[in-house]
């Protein structure tokens, strides 16, 4: 097998590790080369599912993905509260770590597997398909114009879906012990970083959760919304929850410019996906209509944003494995960026919606 191409190992059999199986098909630079799951039958079940090859290594144990010598890289779908072990063994074993959002309870734990990553000499990144989508670049050149958008002086961003009965009662996200974060960790994590993105990943000053949070009987949150507030007066808000139609907006306003997009996160069509742009709008005589009108601009791709996740992440992995390069720092930091921010929205609720400053 070419020395260009990762063997990928995943460890579960979680829904979205079908999405990101076929991602790595598609992707043409990794190979789905092994699946562990806790249960033998299930992992065969999952690889015989998902398009591993006839050669794909299946085992009833994630160790056994971990010890073995030809994984290149790990993906990891496992349970927030899981992560912390398997990510921090994986990265002892010195295979590339792929990690499913939110990448940790809090920023502590995120710290210790952050440091074995360092220690071990290994590319860390987590699975926010939407930053690799050819979209995000093209948004991201009109936000710098200075000329045409300004300077950021709001983003707003909503990602909402009404989750069925059995989804609130049995699935993992709404279990304290599995994924402890809830919305707030799921939908919420795609929010945040959707306003740091917006605000050139640039920390804010102090976090304030939004009144009237929903939680389950548990305790564990399934709506739920805050501001965000920088020194310079820029506002971010967001809400996220599991109750309401689904959503995915992001709007960021700035002083001549104004960027709006409704399916931020996954685009309404897998190949193509568009953004409105308005530049310095005013009203018509007797406001009888918008001048100049805002414009929708159309950004293609040959794969979808997810193959291009795996792409990165295998290009990355390749020039430390085959150049001798260094890890890429970048992935890394902006994770713990996003969770510094869900840490502040956590504690603000838990304070009584008191605003909490975020410590870098």
């Amino acid at each position: 097998m070419a020395d260009s191409t990762i063997q990928i190992g995943i460890l579960g059999c979680a829904e979205i590790a079908r999405k990101v199986s076929r991602a790595i098909l598609l992707s043409q630079t990794a190979t789905l080369y092994a699946v562990g799951s806790r249960s033998i039958e299930k992992a065969q079940k999952f690889a015989a599912d998902n398009g591993f090859p006839a050669t794909g290594k299946v085992y009833g144990s994630y160790e056994e993905v971990l010890e073995d010598p030809n994984v290149d890289a790990v993906y990891v779908p496992l349970p927030t509260s899981l992560h912390i072990k398997w990510a921090v063994l994986a990265a002892q074993k010195k295979k590339h770590l792929l990690l499913e959002k939110p990448v940790a309870l809090n920023v502590e734990e995120m710290d210790v597997i952050l440091a074995a990553c360092e220690a071990n000499g290994v590319q860390f990144m987590d699975g926010t398909m939407w930053m690799h989508h050819p979209r995000t670049a093209k948004m991201r050149e009109f936000l710098s114009d200075a000329k045409q958008f300004g300077e950021l002086k709001s983003v707003n961003t909503c990602f909402t879906f009404t989750a069925d009965q059995n989804f609130l009662e049995t699935d993992i996200r709404v279990k304290p012990d599995l994924d402890g974060l809830g919305a707030l960790g799921d939908v919420g994590w795609y929010c945040v970083r959707g306003i740091l993105w917006a605000a050139d990943y640039e920390l804010p000053k102090s976090v304030i959760a939004l009144r009237n949070p929903v939680f389950n009987k548990a305790g564990v949150t399934i709506s739920c919304g805050a501001s965000l507030l920088w020194e310079d007066g820029k506002v971010g808000t967001f809400h996220c929850s599991f109750l309401t139609n689904l959503t995915m907006d992001l709007t960021a306003v700035g002083t001549k410019g104004t960027l709006h997009l409704h399916d931020f996160i996954i685009p309404f069509e897998e190949k193509k996906a568009s953004f409105i742009s308005a530049v310095e709008c005013g009203f018509k005589e007797l406001a009888l209509g918008w001048v100049p009108k805002p414009s929708e601009h159309t950004v293609t791709t040959d794969i979808p944003q997810e193959a291009l996740m795996v792409r990165e992440f295998c290009k990355l992995v390749g020039s430390i494995k085959n150049e001798g390069a260094k890890p890429e720092k970048k992935w890394p930091t902006l994770s713990r960026k996003t969770t510094l921010v869900l840490d502040a929205v956590k504690a603000s609720i838990e304070k009584g919606f008191e605003a909490v400053e975020i410590v870098s």
